[in-house]
């Protein structure tokens, strides 16, 4: 077994403790009411007669961003029993409340939101008097889990990146230490695919704490968070030397005048205890 040098060696150990947080919440504009919901999720969108009344002979037509069709019906006839013209991206994933019908509700359901389906709907009542439109606006946020990693560390530093890949709408992505301060970093690297945002934020940093990749989307209400947890220390020594090898470089650490000083100061310490004892014994024999 080999003993250590006095060689001071840098040492970083960095440890990856993950734990998410979401928040999530909807809104209802003025006029207009707003549907906010996760990808992947079924989304409800409103749609009731304001007078109540039965609904199950009359004509409702949903559309999207005022041209799509979504969802058409008159009397029982529908697109999910035979009627044409609905636009393939709802083909198979819209349904109806068609109990409720007869207390005036004519909202749907789209099954398995993409972020594709955001947008502006309409539902139209186009033979009552007055005519009924009302208006929902979808938002379908992508909102996946930052990953973070070290890239690069040193004794005194650590290079931490977070990266968010296919987030929509457009999340604002920062670092952040243990008591919520936002930390200096590099400029965000954004590239965009088909309405979903991939981004990579890289910060780096100095002493030992519990770090934050934090990406919020206010549009949609939504925040999720990456805890990391840096550990950064020195390693003293390091095992290279054997036993021996250490005694010599210890006596080979002195210089012969070092050497000669060692023995002199003992010789001169010898000296005058000699001198000292020899005074004594004169003294003594004098009386």
């Amino acid at each position: 077994m080999s003993w250590t040098t006095m060689k001071l060696l840098p040492l970083v150990c960095l440890c990856l403790l993950t734990r998410s947080g979401t928040t999530f919440a909807d809104e209802h504009g003025s006029g207009v009411v707003r549907v906010v919901v996760k990808e992947g999720s079924d989304a409800i969108l409103p749609c009731s007669l304001s007078t109540k009344e039965n609904a199950e002979e009359k004509l409702f037509d949903w559309k999207k961003d005022g041209g799509k069709e979504v969802f058409f019906y008159v009397g029982g006839f529908h697109y999910n029993n035979g009627r044409p013209g609905q636009d393939q991206q709802f083909k198979g994933r819209i349904s109806h409340f068609q109990d409720e019908l007869k207390y005036g509700n004519a909202s749907i359901i789209i099954r398995k939101t993409k972020v594709t389906d955001s947008g502006d709907y309409t539902c139209d009542f186009p033979l009552l008097q007055p005519r009924q439109i009302l208006k929902i606006q979808l938002v379908v946020g992508a909102s996946p889990e930052p990953s973070v990693k070290i890239l690069n560390e040193t004794k005194d530093w650590a290079l931490l990146q977070c990266e968010v890949n296919g987030a929509s709408p457009k999340p604002t992505v920062e670092w952040q230490d243990s008591a919520g301060n936002k930390l200096p970093a590099e400029e965000p690297q954004v590239s965009e695919r088909g309405g979903s945002f991939y981004i990579i934020l890289q910060t780096t940093v100095m002493k030992t704490d519990n770090y934050h990749c934090v990406a919020t989307q206010e549009e949609i209400k939504h925040q999720i968070y990456v805890e990391t947890y840096v550990f950064i220390s020195e390693k003293l020594f390091e095992d290279t030397y054997s036993r021996g090898d250490v005694i010599g470089w210890f006596f080979s650490g002195f210089s012969l005048g070092a050497l000669t000083v060692l023995v002199l100061l003992v010789a001169t310490k010898f000296i005058t205890v000699r001198r000292n004892k020899g005074s004594r014994e004169q003294r003594n024999g004098y009386h």
